[in-house]
């Protein structure tokens, strides 16, 4: 992955510290290792962003901070792909989560005419509760390994490229810069 680009994405660390929400993790955000920019704490923190992001539960940024710290793994990157989901995204990506929880339990579907309220939803969490946290941690899991595995793979060929390029750029300099070597020129005009 480009680090310039990432760099230039995500928010200063200073920017990050001063954060009203995240003070309350304290000294914990102290670690260096929780804004490194490399592959493994990248990637580490697209499968804990997209995990949390799957996960129904109010305090979803919150919970990411935490396991990005406990993980050790990028907390910029963690926190911000929770928003995957959010308040247009939520109601395909926890229908989706629901009926793959309903599969797999092979449970029938609890048809209910949906209202957004909050009294509708603690009157049917009940019915709801468990195919929808199974389908949720299920699709979380599997985003989270394919983030994982796409973030190492998108990275370790932009390293192969860059590798390409330099060998390219290297050898277009040498050619260029080599000198005709006398005894070699003479060689070549018979003398």
């Amino acid at each position: 992955m480009p680090r310039k680009l990432l760099k230039r994405l995500l928010p200063h660390p200073e920017r990050l510290m001063a954060n009203r929400q995240l003070r309350l993790l304290g000294r914990l955000l102290e670690d260096p290792f929780l804004l490194h920019l490399n592959r493994r704490s990248v990637a580490g923190g697209v499968a804990v962003g997209l995990f949390m992001a799957f996960m129904p539960v109010p305090i979803q940024m919150l919970l990411a901070a935490l396991a990005s710290i406990l993980f050790r793994v990028n907390i910029i990157i963690g926190v911000s792909l929770v928003w995957v989901t959010n308040p247009i995204t939520i109601p395909p990506v926890f229908l989706f989560t629901y009926l793959v929880g309903t599969w797999i339990l092979g449970t029938p579907l609890h048809a209910v005419a949906f209202q957004p309220t909050v009294e509708w939803f603690w009157q049917e969490f009940g019915s709801i509760w468990k195919p929808l946290l199974l389908g949720s941690f299920i699709v979380g899991s599997l985003a989270s390994f394919a983030g994982y595995g796409l973030v190492h793979l998108l990275w370790r060929l932009h390293v192969v490229r860059q590798w390409h390029h330099r060998r390219l750029a290297r050898e277009r300099r040498r050619r260029r810069n080599r000198q005709p070597d006398p005894k070699s020129a003479a060689r070549r005009t018979g003398d």
